[in-house]
């Protein structure tokens, strides 16, 4: 029997790959997935032209708990605000123009998965 926390990490990374199959069919180019940093993970970084965009990837299987997009709270963003400027650090060869955008991603059983994307969240 899988605990709750494997489960979580289950439908976590299938949010996540869910998410970047959603960027892709945009016209995205996927450049990194699940990138570790000193200050926490990114889940996504893609590139939609001559913009990097880091991806947080929020996913819930029923809304008990509100919608995933509530879970990038205030410190959620700093941390990855923080682990944003570690990549940039560690890649000078990335475009100038950044972004954060934030990809809700609810299963529900029985129904299709629905996906929002927030573009730009962090001012």
């Amino acid at each position: 029997m899988e605990t709750l926390s494997g489960w979580k990490q289950v439908i976590g990374r299938w949010g996540e790959k869910l998410a970047a199959e959603y960027l892709i069919h945009r016209g995205y180019a996927l450049q990194a997935a699940n990138v570790r940093t000193p200050h926490g993970e990114i889940d996504l970084v893609a590139r939609l032209e001559d913009m990097l965009v880091f991806v947080e990837v929020k996913t819930r299987t029923s809304r008990s708990w509100g919608f995933p997009e509530e879970a990038v709270t205030s410190r959620k963003q700093a941390h990855m605000l923080a682990a944003a400027e570690h990549f940039l650090s560690q890649h000078p060869d990335s475009p100038e123009t950044w972004q954060f955008d934030v990809i809700a991603v609810t299963r529900r059983a029985g129904q299709a998965p629905e996906i929002e994307h927030f573009e730009n969240v962090i001012g």
